[in-house]
């Protein structure tokens, strides 16, 4: 899979885009159910509490598809796979990595999404400080 080719642009936009949609969906009901145990919203605790949460979700979504077969559902629509830089199955650490920077970098105005347009291979720049790529893949 070293060889292996990576995505274009539009490729990489469309997937992102339709990730959103279905991390929204895992978000509303895990929303519904925070919601259903701590009801007293205006709790000075409540808000930064939620987003941790929220944080988290997203965190257990990604990290778990990641690590097992390397693709999320958007990924499977779009036939992207991620694998490690070289180009093996990523490991936990390496989710958690990716994750967190692909946090952090979207959080800065998307500085880790704009990277891919500087990049030698056109990688995002939570690809590169987890060791992680994205590619095409033909089979499911």
């Amino acid at each position: 899979m070293k060889n292996a080719s990576s995505p274009g642009f539009w490729r990489r936009a469309l997937a992102l885009l339709y990730e959103t949609i279905l991390l929204l969906a895992v978000w509303f009901i895990a929303s519904f159910l925070f919601h259903l145990i701590f009801q007293d919203t205006t709790a000075g605790y409540f808000r930064p509490l939620f987003q941790f949460y929220l944080l988290c979700v997203g965190g257990a979504y990604f990290i778990w598809f990641w690590t097992h077969g390397g693709r999320t559902l958007a990924m499977q629509t779009w036939k992207l796979r991620l694998i490690s830089a070289d180009g093996l199955k990523i490991n936990t650490r390496q989710a958690i990595t990716r994750y967190l920077f692909a946090s952090l970098g979207i959080g800065l105005m998307g500085f880790g999404l704009w990277w891919a347009f500087f990049d030698r291979e056109h990688q995002f720049l939570h690809d590169r400080l987890a060791g992680t790529r994205i590619i095409k893949c033909d089979a499911n």
